[in-house]
């Protein structure tokens, strides 16, 4: 083997390092030394092989091997080294020399001819590379919570500010984000969008996959009865929701008190502990069904065996219906109060006429079913029956002042006093006006003077009359407008079939066409004033009659003779007790076509 081939291979196993250290570039470069291609093509092979390509755009490592005040000198086994600016370190002040670090080169080679590096870039490729790899393999990382935003957390993922939703916190309702910031977690990145560099991650994610565990172990072992310990998970309006370990079961509203409740919030708050029995549960166990009252005795097994029929109780109004209100007497324990057992008064009002929800009222016990669970109560026993002395109180013929307190269509019920109601027929209001309905002559509330017309205390009613406390006018027109007595009044209105004349707000007569006629043959129109003769007075129809025309004929003249002597002689025979007779036939009348 010839000394160039034996200096040539010799040559070839220096390294390249060792190779440029050793070659002398002045005296190559002066040609004092001559080096040969195949030499130089060997070189370049060898750099190939051991250096890193800056043409590359790859995230490589290097190693710091000296500090300046505004930069890093890195090693990256390149044909130079590399600058990066300090800022780029920041976030690791304690950088020393000999640490490793991952760049990017940025520009291979200033104006100095060294590599410019970027760190920063690095490790955003190498982070995303990172994430990427996480989202493909399920593996679970650590972020640090930065701070709060709509809707969820900004999380610190290998350097990239990542999204995690408020629901993606934990497997329960989240009150206060606030005690996450500046947190260290673990995550499962669930989603992430290339296109607006998105990512998404899950601290929900890992907690329900301990819980999915957790749950078949305990789903597997639930019984009808079993009592668990839970936490309140969340309060609705219609029932709780309690974990009990990583499986939610519901507390209806009506399962968690005996007595009555308006919201669970009365009950329970957030975060309580509670003992819960299992009611049921359907066959996949994915609805549990929870009862909280069913651990304690049910109230009416509790109730004093010595309450009986008459005992007199207090309780709280819990619920008021159309037909009565249910008092609370006991925690769990409810009587009904009917309507009907709130006041002595016959006529019936709304329970919300006599008491409210909340009202403390004192009741006395009329019925008591221990097996069926149900009471009834009274009310108006607390106080004596008006009806006891209503004879005394309200003799027939008596006089009082009661308020209206409703109408009917044939009268008015006026209360005398509380449990005390009579009824004025609607042909007793008034003895002049014709009343068609009860409310164009009174309204409820007003105070009407009355007399006790009738009173049935067997069937609790009282017959009263309001026009009775007045003297019937009518008596005294009997007279001044009796058949054949004269008077002057101007005609009102006229009509086809005769005239009216207003003689006073009471009397209203009717003279009929052919009793018009004047002496002349002419006859009366309206606004005419004449003289007129009564020829029919009728008190009980509040009738009158009169005639201008019989003032000069003679054939009218004499019928209105005729009736007054007819009018005297059937007054001549009327005696007292007729009239009593016909007084009561006319109340029963009255009182029978109402």
């Amino acid at each position: 083997m010839s000394e160039e081939t034996t200096n040539q291979e010799a040559q070839a196993t220096v390294s390249p390092e060792q190779f440029l250290k050793d070659f002398n570039w002045h005296n190559y470069e002066e040609g004092i030394d001559v080096i040969e291609d195949t030499q130089l093509e060997e070189f370049e092979k060898l750099v190939a092989e051991n250096f890193v390509d800056t043409l590359n755009d790859e995230v490589v490592t290097g190693t710091v091997i000296n500090l300046t005040d505004r930069d890093a000198i890195i090693d990256i086994n390149a044909k130079s080294e590399g600058v990066i600016s300090l800022n780029e370190f920041r976030y690791n002040p304690d950088l020393k020399v000999g640490d490793k670090v991952e760049v990017l080169i940025d520009v291979r080679e200033d104006a100095t001819g060294q590599l410019v590096l970027s760190h920063r870039k690095a490790r955003v490729i190498k982070a995303w590379d990172r994430v990427n790899n996480a989202h493909e393999t399920g593996e679970i990382v650590n972020g640090f919570v930065k701070c709060r935003t709509k809707g969820g957390m900004i999380v610190d993922v290998f350097g990239i500010e990542a999204f995690l939703p408020g629901s993606q916190i934990d497997v329960k309702p989240i009150r206060d984000y606030d005690v996450y910031v500046n947190k260290t977690m673990e995550f499962k990145v669930v989603k992430i969008n290339h296109e607006f560099k998105n990512v998404v991650v899950s601290h929900k994610a890992l907690i329900e996959a301990d819980i999915e565990e957790q749950k078949k172990e305990i789903i597997g072992q639930l019984e009808k009865g079993q009592v668990l310990e839970g936490t309140v998970k969340n309060v609705t309006s219609y029932g709780v929701f309690v974990d009990l370990g990583g499986v939610d079961g519901l507390v209806h509203i009506t399962d968690l008190s005996w007595s009555r409740i308006n919201h669970p919030s009365e009950m329970v708050e957030l975060d309580q502990k509670l003992n819960v029995v299992i009611l049921d549960f359907d066959e996949a166990k994915t609805r549990i069904q929870l009862g909280l009252k069913q651990l304690k005795p049910h109230p009416w097994e509790a109730l004093n065996g010595d309450l009986k029929v008459g005992d007199k109780v207090k309780g709280k109004v819990v619920v008021i219906a159309d037909y009565g209100a249910f008092i609370e007497v006991e925690e769990g324990v409810e009587g009904l109060v009917h309507v009907s057992e709130m006041s002595w008064s016959t006529h019936l009002r709304s329970a919300q006429d006599f008491v409210k929800v909340g009202d403390e009222v004192d009741a006395v016990i009329l019925t008591l079913d221990r097996e069926e669970r149900k009471m009834s109560l009274g009310i108006k026993q607390m106080t004596p029956d008006p009806w006891t002395d209503i004879t005394s109180k309200y003799p027939v013929g008596s006089r009082h002042t009661g308020v209206v307190r409703n109408f009917t269509n044939f009268g008015v019920f006026v209360e005398l006093e509380e449990g005390i109601d009579g009824l004025i027929y609607i042909s007793d209001l008034s003895w002049t006006k014709k009343v068609k309905h009860p409310s164009d002559f009174c309204t409820v509330g007003d105070k009407l003077d009355v007399v006790v017309l009738e009173l049935d205390v067997d069937g609790r009613k009282l017959s009263l009359g309001h026009k009775q406390t007045e003297t019937n006018p009518w008596d005294k027109y009997e007279n001044e407008f009796a058949v054949g007595t004269k008077h002057t009044a101007t005609i009102t209105d006229v009509s086809d079939k005769g005239a009216t004349i207003e003689f006073n707000a009471d009397v209203i007569a009717f003279a009929p066409g052919r009793h018009l006629e004047k002496e002349d043959g002419s006859k009366l129109g309206k606004a005419d004033s004449a003289e007129f003769v009564v020829i029919e007075f009728n008190k009980e129809f509040k009738r009158v009659v009169i005639s201008h025309t019989a003032l000069f004929k003679e054939e009218e003249a004499k019928e209105v003779k005729q009736a007054a002597k007819k009018a005297q002689s059937n007054n001549e025979k009327t005696t007292l007790g007729d009239l009593d007779a016909l007084a009561e036939l006319k109340a029963k009348l009255e009182k029978g076509g109402n």
